[in-house]
């Protein structure tokens, strides 16, 4: 794998800081034997950072990026309010191809970056909610 952070990653805003750590995110995923099938779906609701394939399964991936563990870290930062905003999504989504998330085997995971960017340590939560 190769290094996809640059050496001025701290002169970076937060939506380039965004791209690179979902970059980094679908790399593990596909290192891991999952499909990338698209990237930053938005909705009136919300967005899905990534929509991978697992299989037959929809994978739902939401990304967090977080240097520290303060204030309760990546984990924490995806908040009862924000599962319901990528539900919404990924039901949208799922309409949009003709499909529905009843019928459609499909999962919402999240893969939870910490500490330096340039090797953050992984944490991927499958099936998260």
């Amino acid at each position: 794998m190769f290094n996809i952070f640059n050496s001025d990653s701290k002169k970076q805003t937060t939506r380039q800081q965004g791209s690179l750590t979902e970059t980094f995110a679908a790399n593990h995923l596909i290192s891991q034997g999952l499909q990338l099938i698209d990237k930053n779906i938005h909705c009136r609701q919300g967005e899905i950072d990534l929509v991978m394939r697992d299989g037959a399964t929809y994978v739902f991936v939401e990304v967090k990026y977080r240097k520290n563990n303060n204030f309760g870290g990546a984990l924490a930062a995806v908040s009862y309010a924000k599962q319901q905003k990528i539900k919404h999504c990924v039901t949208f989504y799922l309409h949009q191809l003709g499909l529905n998330e009843y019928n459609t085997p499909c999962r919402c995971d999240v893969i939870a970056l910490t500490g330096d960017i340039q090797q953050p340590e992984i944490t991927w939560l499958k099936n998260a909610f």
